[in-house]
Order: structure tokens, then C-alpha cells, then sequence
């Protein structure tokens, strides 16, 4: 039996890369080259501190929630696969 990506997981993944490239202007291959391990803030000079905001509304408004301050820590943006769990931990259902 082959192990399948739950669709939601998928469809979080294909926004979180979307936005990544909208709202840092990276590259869509760099993007897609992304894996859990692919290190962000202070590996990635487009992510900076302006930046960050910027990110962070962006994922409120695409995935429709709020981000507490107390929620934004460097542990969430350290890696793409800590972004993306932290985005699915908090997306409505």
C-alpha cells in the first residue's frame, strides 16, 4: 500500500507555496523545490522581518484565520514544514 497525501494537506501545501511566490516573489520552481527541511527565515534573504508581516496576513486572508501574536515565534517560520504545520494546525475545517 503506497501512503496518499490527505487532499487537505495537499491543498494547504499548494496555497502556502502560492503565497510564498506572490508574496516574496520568489521563484515557482524554487518553490516547488521546497521540502519540510528547506530552512526560511535567515536562510532566505526575501523573508526578512518586513517581510514576515506581509506573509502573515496573507495566509490569515487566503486561509481565512486569525494569527495571534503570541502564536508567531522563529520555531514556525525556521522551515517550510514547520510553515505549513503550523498553517494546518489553525486552518478552519
Amino acid at each position: 500500500m503506497t501512503e496518499t497525501t490527505p487532499p487537505a494537506t495537499e491543498s494547504s501545501d499548494a496555497k502556502l507555496r502560492a503565497i510564498l511566490v506572490d508574496v516574496l516573489a520568489l521563484d515557482k520552481e524554487r518553490v516547488a523545490g521546497f521540502d519540510a527541511d528547506t530552512e526560511l527565515f535567515g536562510a532566505i534573504p526575501e523573508l526578512d522581518s518586513q517581510a514576515v508581516m506581509g506573509l502573515l496576513t496573507e495566509i490569515e486572508d487566503r486561509f481565512g484565520f486569525i494569527i495571534d501574536d503570541d502564536d508567531v515565534d522563529g520555531d514556525m517560520l525556521e522551515t517550510y514544514g514547520a510553515l505549513l504545520t503550523f498553517v494546518m494546525a489553525r486552518r478552519p475545517d
